[in-house]
């Protein structure tokens, strides 16, 4: 039907045309300059790196201490550093080492979407991609990542130059070989499959598009359906999880212990109900939101630029394979706002029909475009066994830089409370349902005053019950002066239940979104005598129907007095812990101050409540100059073998404290045969790729590309059952 009625409003606008010999209107000659300045975008690419500067986000590298513990605790403790780059990453100690979950041989199929990577400028829609298995899929995306590199890359090589020079002639001075090197290791540094230059192909192809490139991804599979990566709780930390009797009044597990992996927060799966989530609220499930998604990628599929819906917090895990770029731009309500300009002003022509084209999550564009407007933007590169945090109203986007496996899920915590009003609204503009409705969980956190136990969370609470409450009162009194009717004597509507958001709760507030913008009437709603299904907002009644005012009447599951008292209630509550009442040391939020500025060396907050903690370990650097290694990404090898731990990311450090720039990881042979040595001058990483490398330094010798991930190998590129 909106199909239709788009057909119709085009058939109906004037043809737009730019001809010289009839005078223009000012909005033609205005999408003209913009065409004409977009046609004009500097592609030169003068080296793997000129054409876009990116300055890296935060990671974060918590201890065993604060990694046993609440995620979000250790969120709420980076946040003051970390939402201001919109994304951060956060590398588990030492140790983490999680089962993959996903069993190889399942015939189950999931879905992909086709996308035109040379076209996801413009935002066209994703078409249907082929149904796989993940081993099909697995086999699919690496044979095309091998292509992809044995089209454009080489292998480096070693080779002896023949000497042809006469001992008369004159040698080289130093400076002339420096030089000779450095243009050597430079022209190597181009034909090495390297996230840098893998960056700078996605680009070239999204951007000037000359080459064709057609990839399927394997995005939001679910969860419930396929499986999680992740074990399963045993004590009941997902949702609608069932509890093992026998587990009830252990102790907590211990990091690196097959029992913590099933418990620990940060299995996406139990995260959405940690303690201090707000979603723990929300038992129904909701994919993508508290019920994981899978993301099954392949070189160059993409995540175009969004932010989550309700603008709520998110956190991506990377099981396996190869890495994962990342984008990511502040949160706040001017970055993205600047976002949403330059969408306007580079798609104008598509969003003046499609006002909502950000909502479809089907455009990319580079991070160029963004720092020409002068909006901030960060980017991070996400390795396996990896997390990338998102930050509410923070757009992001990326891709994969080969096949990889990755699970996401959303989570709030109590700072979100005045974002999630802030997407409340803004979905109204575009008369799009929200996931869930604010006004029905902000008033069940109500209900369930004594679990608030923070302050800050009472605090916005009360502040968010302000707003609503006074809105809804007002707008009741001027409709019933306005003539609609109140027939909440005569009419006995079932309260609103606030136990909790269950699914029988979701399917009611489904059935009384508003007419007009797709709001949740759930205090109160106007219904008119012509229609026994439609109802509307308190905002827009008059675009219902057209029926006179005295036919129309008010529709009420909250009543002034209920309101009214809850407010109160939180306000009181609110009182009570400011005033330290019922509050305790851990009621008030960490705050971090005296934050340095980022720069590209290690930096180190302080604690403002503590002065003996160090506060966060943090890092501003992402290092692009490995060899990307991706392949297979399911074990072979039997379970014993598996429970050896991942190699620490955490930088060693010196007597100072601070991170190193030379060490050498060794890597355990389970994990991947080789070493990778991080060289002291060129601060990078070099897999070896030839026999003829010494294997000394290197590791040992593979005669050509093993396309293996982390736990499979291949040197065949074979799968892995």
């Amino acid at each position: 039907m909106s199909s239709i009625n788009h057909a119709k409003r085009r058939q109906r606008r004037p043809v737009q045309t730019f001809s010289s010999a009839v005078p223009s209107s000012r909005e033609e000659e205005r999408l003209l300059a913009l065409a004409i300045q977009n046609s004009k975008m500097d592609r030169s690419r003068t080296s793997s790196a000129a054409w876009v500067s990116v300055p890296s986000g935060p990671t974060f590298y918590p201890t065993v201490e604060e990694f046993e513990g609440n995620p979000l605790h250790y969120i709420n403790k980076i946040r003051h550093i970390a939402e201001k780059y919109g994304i951060c990453k956060i590398v588990p100690p030492k140790g983490w080492n999680p089962p993959f979950c996903i069993d190889p041989t399942s015939t189950k199929k999931f879905e992909t979407k086709e996308q035109q990577i040379h076209r996801l400028q413009e935002g066209v829609s994703f078409g249907d991609g082929e149904d796989y298995t993940a081993a099909d899929y697995q086999e699919m995306s690496v044979k095309r990542s091998q292509e992809w590199c044995d089209k454009y890359y080489s292998e480096p090589k070693v080779v002896q130059p023949e000497v042809t020079s006469h001992p008369n002639d004159v040698l080289p001075s130093e400076s002339d070989t420096v030089t000779v090197v450095e243009e050597t290791e430079s022209k190597i540094d181009r034909n090495l499959m390297t996230p840098k230059n893998l960056e700078r192909d996605y680009w070239d192809i999204v951007e000037t598009p000359v080459h064709r490139v057609v990839v399927e991804y394997g995005n939001d599979v679910d969860t419930t359906e396929f499986g999680s990566g992740f074990p399963a709780s045993e004590r009941g930390r997902c949702i609608n999880g069932k509890i093992n009797p026998e587990k009830v009044g252990e102790p907590e597990p211990k990091f690196g212990t097959a029992d913590f992996y099933k418990e620990t927060g940060w299995n996406l799966k139990n995260i959405p109900c940690s303690p201090d989530s707000i979603l723990r609220h929300v038992r129904v499930g909701i994919n993508g939101i508290n019920v994981p998604w899978l993301y099954f990628g392949c070189l160059f599929s993409t995540f175009c630029w969004h932010n989550e819906d309700n603008y709520l917090y998110s956190i991506n895990y990377h099981h396996k394979g190869a890495p994962k770029q990342w984008y990511g731009v502040p949160g706040t309500k001017k970055d993205a706002a600047g976002v949403e300009k330059v969408f306007k002003n580079y798609l104008s022509m598509k969003m003046r029909d499609m006002p909502d084209l950000l909502h479809h999550i089907t455009t990319m564009f580079s991070p160029r475009l963004l720092q020409k407007a002068d909006v901030p933007v960060y980017s991070l590169l996400q390795n396996p066994g990896e997390f990338v945090v998102t930050f509410p109203r923070a757009f992001h986007g990326g891709f994969s830089m080969g096949p990889n496996v990755g699970e996401a899920v959303n989570f709030a915590t109590h700072d979100w409370i005045a974002h999630g009003a802030d997407a409340s609204e803004r979905y109204r503009s575009f008369a799009r349902p929200a996931v869930f409705s604010h006004d029905r969980l902000t008033f069940t956190m109500a209900n369930h005053l004594k679990e608030q136990k923070k302050f800050e969370t009472c605090k916005l609470l009360a502040a968010e019950l302000e707003r609503v409450i006074n809105e809804e009162l007002r707008l009741r009194a001027k409709l019933i002066k306005s003539g609609v009717r109140d027939v909440s004597e005569q009419i006995d509507l079932p309260h609103n239940r606030l136990d909790q958001l269950d699914e029988e709760s979701a399917d009611y507030d489904d059935k009384r979104l508003c007419h007009a913008c797709k709001h949740v009437c759930f205090f109160s709603a106007v219904a008119c005598e012509c229609s026994q299904s439609k109802v509307s907002c308190l905002r827009h009644s008059h675009y219902m129907c057209r029926c006179p005012t005295e036919r129309k009447y008010l529709m009420i599951w909250s009543n002034d007095s209920e309101m009214n008292k809850t407010r109160d209630e939180v306000k009181r509550f609110c009182e009570h812990l400011e005033e330290g009442l019922s509050a305790t040391t851990d009621n008030v939020d960490e705050k971090l101050t005296d934050v340095p500025v980022p720069t590209s060396e290690p930096i180190v907050s302080r604690n403002a409540l503590d002065k003996t903690d160090p506060g966060p370990h943090v890092k501003f650097e992402d290092r692009k100059d490995e060899i990307v290694s991706f392949g297979p990404f399911f074990h072979s090898a039997p379970q014993s073998e598996l429970d050896g731990s991942l190699p620490s990311t955490e930088p060693t450090t010196n007597s100072a404290g601070d991170p190193t720039k030379s060490e050498i990881h060794t890597i355990p042979p389970h994990v991947a045969p080789v070493q990778i040595r991080t060289d002291d001058a060129r601060d990078t990483k070099r897999i070896k790729l030839d026999e003829s490398v010494s294997s000394s330094k290197l590791g040992p010798a593979r005669s050509k590309f093993a396309w293996t991930d982390d736990d499979s190998v291949s040197s065949e590129g074979n799968i892995s059952a």
